[in-house]
């Protein structure tokens, strides 16, 4: 047997806005449930059961509004007739009453909706907007990058309870309005109607479940895709087998072979033909899954989210270039290189500027990296003579001590070389093993030509074929 679930509102603030409607109704009821306690007119029905406890319990609000919606079916066609008093208006921003229509279009109940002020009546009038006039929309705050992807505003932003939810909201913005105004508790004592920079939204307001956003207009669309792709990869983390399984260990060497193919489609880029941006697009997007993926994890360790990832190196890059968002002058890009080692090394409270250099990158690579924090630190060759007669010493006492040593030594003068000269020597060196294996090809073929192995070939006939594979190649 179905059941009839009459549904009524408490208003945007105390008991002085709870409509007659509302109290009569609940006043005659025998059988009324609150959906939360945590409301300033939730004494007007006192003695309710109310379903908190669900909210502590469930891992989501989606569970939390599924079981309530599913108890409150379930209790209406016990009782035949029950009371829903839900906080502000059934019909503004309440989820559960949207999983109770759905429940009355399969017939598993039947509903009676009444009208109830919302706070966006207050906010409206706080405000002194028509939203009608001005096309405002209203927006969940929980899902703005998705429900205000690609809105320019102006938006009534609700459910801004958290100061998560204050950030999600700003790092959804590529370029957020200067200001944006805050609506906190409106209709009680303590409310609080201030602007604040769009900037310290997260750090300056004191978000609570009756705090609301107006944003007159955002300057650019929100990274809807982005969102999209977060809530992917945490559908893959929830229902596919292998991706449950996947830990920070597992994917390291995902995230590594990714990098590497990144870098390989970068090298097949023809900037002047325009040409290779279709892979380099597609690398990308393979390593942006390593990064979502991390993030997914720590979320549901509860260390950080995606969007503490992007707000940290939105933060560090800010301050880290005081030249372009303070008034740090520099001549060149010498000068920011060393800005940028002297306050990382302030920030992290290093001792050295070698400190904090990752010891399982590649050698070269770390090498380069080493080499790299020694110019910036002012120590670096006087000119090119000098780095040219560092690889000449170098070389000299390799020839004396042919040891891992002395050839190390060499190597990583080499290195310093290839900095001085603004050269990349992973790079330069991968360019060159490039060119040799072309070589080394030509080589294979010339002796399969002359129907003589490599293996047996004398030195001369070796260093004709190189010769002729370096004519034949234009290298």
């Amino acid at each position: 047997m179905t059941g009839r679930i009459v549904v009524v509102g408490l208003g945007p603030a105390g008991p002085d806005l709870v409509t007659a409607g509302t109290l009569a109704a609940l006043a005659g009821a025998p059988h009324r449930y609150l959906r939360t306690t945590r409301h300033p007119a939730a004494s007007v029905a006192q003695g309710a059961p109310s379903f908190d406890s669900v909210y502590d319990a469930a891992e989501t609000l989606d569970e939390v509004y599924a079981t309530i919606a599913e108890a409150l079916v379930a209790a209406a066609a016990e009782h035949g007739e029950i009371v829903y008093a839900v906080p502000g208006s059934p019909v503004v921003a309440e989820r559960t009453v949207e999983l109770l229509v759905e429940a009355e279009r399969r017939g598993e109940v039947e509903l009676d909706v009444r009208p109830a002020l919302s706070f966006v009546d207050l906010a409206w009038a706080r405000l002194r907007v028509d939203p009608v006039a001005v096309g405002a929309r209203l927006v969940d705050g929980q899902r703005f990058a998705v429900e205000a992807a690609g809105e320019r505003g102006p938006l009534l932003v609700a459910q801004c309870d958290r100061s998560g939810v204050l950030s999600d909201v700003k790092l959804s913005v590529e370029d957020g309005p200067d200001r944006v105004v805050v609506l906190q508790r409106l209709g009680l004592p303590d409310e609080a109607v201030f602007e604040v920079a769009w900037d310290d939204l997260d750090r300056e307001v004191e978000p609570d479940h009756l705090t609301s956003l107006w944003v007159t207009e955002l300057a650019a669309p929100v990274a809807q895709e982005l969102v999209r792709f977060d809530e992917l990869v945490v559908t893959l983390r929830r229902e596919c087998p292998w991706d449950r399984e996947q830990t920070h260990a597992s994917l390291r060497r995902h995230l590594i072979e990714e990098a590497y193919e990144t870098v390989e489609a970068i090298d097949g880029v023809d900037v002047e033909a325009g040409t290779g941006f279709e892979h380099l697009e597609e690398e990308l997007g393979d390593l942006l899954f390593q990064v979502v993926f991390h993030a997914t994890l720590a979320t549901e360790e509860g260390q950080f989210t995606l969007a503490d990832v992007a707000r940290g190196i939105h933060d560090k890059l800010r301050l880290r270039h005081p030249h372009v968002f303070g008034e740090v002058e520099v001549e060149g890009a010498g000068d920011v290189m060393r800005n940028w080692e002297q306050i990382k090394k302030a920030e992290k409270g290093r001792e050295s500027v070698m400190d904090g250099i990752p010891t399982a990158l590649p050698a070269l690579l770390y090498a380069a990296k080493v080499q790299k924090r020694a110019d910036n630190s002012g120590f670096q060759y006087p000119s090119l003579e000098a780095a040219f007669a560092d690889v000449d010493a170098e070389l000299a006492e390799a020839r004396e001590d042919p040891s891992e040593h002395e050839v190390g030594d060499l190597l990583y003068a080499a290195t310093g070389l290839a900095h001085h000269l603004g050269i990349d020597p992973e790079s330069a060196l991968r360019a060159a093993a490039d060119r040799f294996q072309a070589r080394f090809r030509v080589v294979e073929r010339l002796a399969d030509t002359e129907g003589v192995a490599l293996n047996a070939a004398d030195a001369a006939t070796l260093d004709r074929w190189w010769r002729t594979a370096k004519a034949e190649l234009g290298a």
